[in-house]
């Protein structure tokens, strides 16, 4: 089997510790040989590199191309209407012209990515190779392993050798160990960047030939109008992906009803929004009286009413800590004056069925105006989103045998109700992992990364231990991906932003507080 990353890199961290404590010549020959055991890092730095340069060549077509679209949008477009679902001509143009700079973006950001990549292998493979040279040398100079009567006694002359030997020895396997270290870093961070640009390739996601190339552009650019719109796209890759499918899966006569609910739509948002509808799985009729519920409302009542999470532009900035080690800059995400808080004021328990809740708003809009504007669809009420949401809360609460006092959810429950609750919306099952060091949680975030690049809400669990040994835990949901930043949504109704080593080493604090330190597991989604 091979050798991860992962486990490359901690068998060395412990040499690291065992060769300069080798107390006898046998045991430090015994240490040498499991260094040299460990596997060099793996990859071709010059593949990688040629295919970075590959990526970096498709810029020039890309400029030519975006030079086209441009002056296509200074002529002065007409109100023409385009595509099968009514989109007029100038802004399917400038959501070409968007389009067009996302994918100047994506190859840059892949050379790079691919680039880097390889510069990091290249001198990892070199520096490891130093590494071995320097324990080989040590091996030689120990010679022979001594006899059980050898062992018995040391002189100085062979003390000399030996720890002279262990210091060559002590120096390769921490050549060998930055070399991992480094090669781990970079094959990791290639993977959340090329994941990501992968995910922001958005209108090649929908792949269908019932809405023409127009629609599909469209669909991919609208965003809400609350927030950054980079942050706050409606239809995730996922989205894009799911929708396009069942749009092949309808019969004919659904799908012209579809496709006369987006050419009847009032906006690109609520177009979008029946598209997403589609994508979490519901059916025409439901889709049609969802369109009647919607037709008409303004953008930001969509939002409102549709989308429980907004993402700020300033989201990501780092103020500081709290007292409590939490993060200064959070959002709160609110309903008029509610927030999507666990218990509708953070003071019951259901942590597991508020984060599952929410997410399940987030990839299904139909069930979110089920609690924002309850059977009509046309409340605006806050108290009674309230009364629905803790409601809510409580089924799915019960849903995973949680306690009786709205306090706590094992772990089988938890995954029970993601899969129940979520993953018909995703269309991909949760699995549970325990990340319980270091390694484990570093271990899994390429795919913590790449599920959320696409739209998959990725349920957390995070604890803590007191003086006395009493442990806290808490749930919460990774909602986004920016660089080496996660976004986490807290159900005491907050989101904000943690680093990657953040959640790798104990810094889960900052989207709680300081009794709430280590993610301990994940329940990852699988395709």
């Amino acid at each position: 089997m091979t050798e991860s990353t992962t486990d490359r890199r901690s068998r060395l961290t412990g040499l690291c510790e065992s060769i300069p404590k080798a107390g006898s010549k046998n045991d430090l020959l015994d240490l040498i040989d499991q260094a040299l055991g460990v596997s060099p890092p793996e990859g071709d730095p010059v593949t990688l590199e040629s295919l970075g340069k590959r990526y970096r060549e498709q810029l020039d077509e890309v400029g030519a191309l975006c030079e086209r679209v441009d002056k296509v949008s200074r002529k002065g477009l007409p109100d023409v209407w385009a595509g099968d679902t009514s989109v007029l001509a100038s802004d399917a143009v400038s959501a070409a012209s968007r389009a067009v700079m996302e994918m100047a973006e994506a190859f840059q950001g892949g050379a790079r990515a691919l680039l880097t990549l390889a510069d990091t292998i290249k001198d990892a493979q070199q520096q490891d190779a130093d590494g071995r040279t320097k324990l080989n040398d040590a091996k030689a100079q120990l010679g022979s392993r001594d006899g059980f009567f050898d062992d018995w006694h040391e002189d100085d002359e062979e003390e000399w050798d030996r720890l002279t030997a262990r210091h060559f020895a002590a120096d390769g396997v921490d050549l060998m160990h930055k070399a991992a270290v480094a090669a781990d870093d970079a094959a990791r961070a290639a993977a959340r960047e090329l994941n990501k640009w992968a995910a922001e390739a958005r209108t090649g996601k929908m792949r269908t030939d019932e809405l023409s190339a127009v629609d599909r552009l469209m669909l991919a650019d609208t965003s809400n109008v609350v927030g950054e719109a980079e942050f706050n796209e409606i239809l995730t890759a996922n989205d894009l992906e799911r929708s396009g499918r069942a749009m092949e899966r309808l019969s004919p006569a659904e799908r012209a009803r579809m496709e006369q609910l987006l050419a009847d739509a009032a906006s690109p948002q609520e177009k979008a929004y029946l598209m997403k509808s589609l994508a979490a799985g519901h059916t025409i009729k439901d889709i049609e009286g969802f369109a009647g519920k919607i037709h008409g409302k303004d953008p930001v009542w969509l939002h409102q009413h549709l989308s429980p999470i907004s993402t700020q532009g300033d989201s990501l900035v780092d103020e500081g800590l709290n007292d409590n080690g939490s993060n200064r800059n959070t959002d709160n995400q609110m309903f008029g004056a509610q927030g999507w808080t666990q218990g509708g004021d953070g003071s019951e328990g259901t942590c597991v069925a508020s984060s599952t809740i929410t997410a399940r708003a987030m990839t299904d809009p139909i069930y979110a105006l089920e609690l924002t504007g309850g059977p009509s669809g046309q409340e605006n009420d806050p108290e009674a989103f309230r009364r629905r949401l803790v409601d809510e809360q409580h089924r799915v609460h019960e849903e995973g045998d949680g306690g009786d006092d709205w306090n706590g959810m094992d772990l089988d429950g938890k995954s029970e109700v993601v899969n129940k609750e979520i993953s018909p919306n995703t269309g991909s099952s949760y699995e549970l992992r325990e990340v319980r060091d270091a390694d484990a949680r570093r271990e899994i975030l390429p795919d913590i990364e790449k599920a959320v690049a696409e739209g998959k809400p990725v349920p957390i669990g995070v604890e803590g231990h007191d003086e006395n040994g009493d442990r806290s835990g808490h749930a919460m949901m990774i909602i986004g991906q920016e660089g080496d930043m996660l976004q986490i949504y807290n159900p005491w109704g907050t989101t904000t932003w943690v680093s990657e080593e953040d959640f790798v080493n104990g810094g889960m604090a900052k989207a709680s507080d300081n009794d709430l330190p280590d993610a301990y597991a994940v329940h990852v989604p699988q395709d």
